[in-house]
């Protein structure tokens, strides 16, 4: 297993492959219950232009890809309009003792592992991969997990992040978390 970056098109493409197959509206609802899910359907030139900043990690078994993990830089807000209301619960979030509008942080744009290569720690790999690099840069992450998305919240949880809050955006019940990137 090669954990690596996004530098090809082709890693775009498979991303997108990959996130298809692990949409919500794609699995059945015990599926989706047992094996988590995610939410936001990206397009090739959205994934393209958050790739520009810090690409994505990516987890290669030869040449199958395994899974992705992929950040958002918060000057992407507007991207995908789906997504405004988490940057806004996100800025407004306190930690310690200040808004994380005043805080240096990325965004967790989506963590997906294929089916079967769950149960192998790449969560954590992907994961320590992109916070290493991008803790050069930035102080801390935050994400959104879905309320009803168990396994996410229990990966998240095991991988150190912290519940910030909670709100309710079209009739989806989300949980703001987040983590500081110092002692990685």
């Amino acid at each position: 297993m090669r954990i690596t970056q996004s530098t090809k098109d082709t890693d775009l493409n498979d991303i997108l492959e990959l996130q298809k197959q692990n949409l919500k509206d794609a699995l059945s609802p015990e599926e989706a219950m047992r094996e988590g899910f995610i939410t936001v359907p990206h397009t090739f030139e959205v994934l393209a232009a958050m790739n520009k900043p810090f690409p994505h990690t990516i987890a290669r078994d030869g040449e199958t890809l395994a899974g992705y993990a992929m950040a958002m830089e918060t000057s992407l807000r507007n991207a995908i309009p789906v997504l405004v209301p988490m940057f806004e619960q996100i800025d407004a979030c306190i930690v310690d003792g200040k808004p994380l509008s005043e805080v240096n942080y990325f965004v967790m744009g989506q963590v997906c592992i294929a089916k079967g290569y769950r149960g192998q720690g790449l969560f954590a790999k992907m994961y320590d991969d992109l916070c290493q690099r991008l803790s050069i840069q930035y102080d801390y992450i935050a994400t959104e997990i879905a309320a009803d998305n168990l396994r996410s919240q229990k990966a998240h949880a095991k991988y150190g992040f912290e519940t910030l809050s909670r709100y309710e955006a079209d009739g989806v019940v989300w949980l703001v978390v987040g983590k500081w990137l110092s002692g990685l």
